[in-house]
């Protein structure tokens, strides 16, 4: 089956209102593809209610379309759709990269894990914001990469030289599905999208999200 037209393209992102559109991501020019879906009520309502029960976030290895054990959460509906919607991602991404097993980590945080911009070393990353801001990222044109890291000097990204003229910063929205390529992905070395965690405002903490990868083991 072709995959969906994206709704929006760039040089280095695709969207799509189909998660099908998420197989742009093995263009060479993609660097993210995101499928835009609204927001689950039934998730947001049971994450506010039990906002500071949280904890601190979980890891496990999932087989494609397995549900993650949330048990440590408190029960609810909201917990079985989340756990629902993950293992839909699981299966996306093992279906996608056609892994056996996928490493997932539910992350619940109340300030930017990854405050500076980025690049993972991975080869391709499932991203999902289910409260809180979304993860921030810039189009391939605005970034001088040799100022990445180490060699920003330690200067915020607004003025190392990372950011050139006329750049936005973009941000996924909450519960839209993002494959982010990294620059572990065959023939995109010194590529991958530059990203980073977003502040969180005081009203939306926790940030929960959800990370998915292939290639863990138990």
């Amino acid at each position: 089956m072709n995959a969906a037209l994206p709704r929006q393209v760039t040089r280095s992102c695709a969207i799509a209102d189909d998660p099908l559109g998420l197989t742009r991501i093995f263009d060479p020019e993609i660097q993210l593809a995101q499928w835009q879906r609204p927001a689950d009520p039934v998730i947001t309502d049971w994450l506010a209610a039990h906002a500071g029960d949280l904890g601190s976030g979980l890891r496990q290895v999932l087989t494609p379309g397995q549900r993650p054990d949330l048990g440590r959460l408190p029960p609810g509906d909201g917990r079985d759709a989340l756990a629902a919607d993950i293992a839909l991602q699981a299966e996306i991404l093992g279906e996608l990269l056609d892994a056996a097993s996928i490493g997932f980590r539910l992350e619940v945080v109340g300030k930017a894990m990854c405050p500076r911009l980025h690049v993972d070393r991975v080869g391709i990353r499932l991203l999902c914001t289910y409260r809180g801001p979304g993860t921030e990222w810039v189009e391939d044109a605005s970034v001088d990469r040799r100022f990445l890291g180490a060699a920003s000097g330690g200067q915020p990204d607004e003025t190392s030289g990372l950011l050139l003229p006329g750049h936005r910063i973009e941000a996924i929205p909450p519960f839209v599905v993002a494959l982010l390529k990294g620059r572990l992905w065959q023939g995109n070395g010194g590529r991958g999208v530059v990203h980073r965690s977003p502040a969180i405002p005081e009203g939306q903490r926790p940030r929960v999200l959800v990370a998915l990868d292939v290639g863990w083991s138990d």
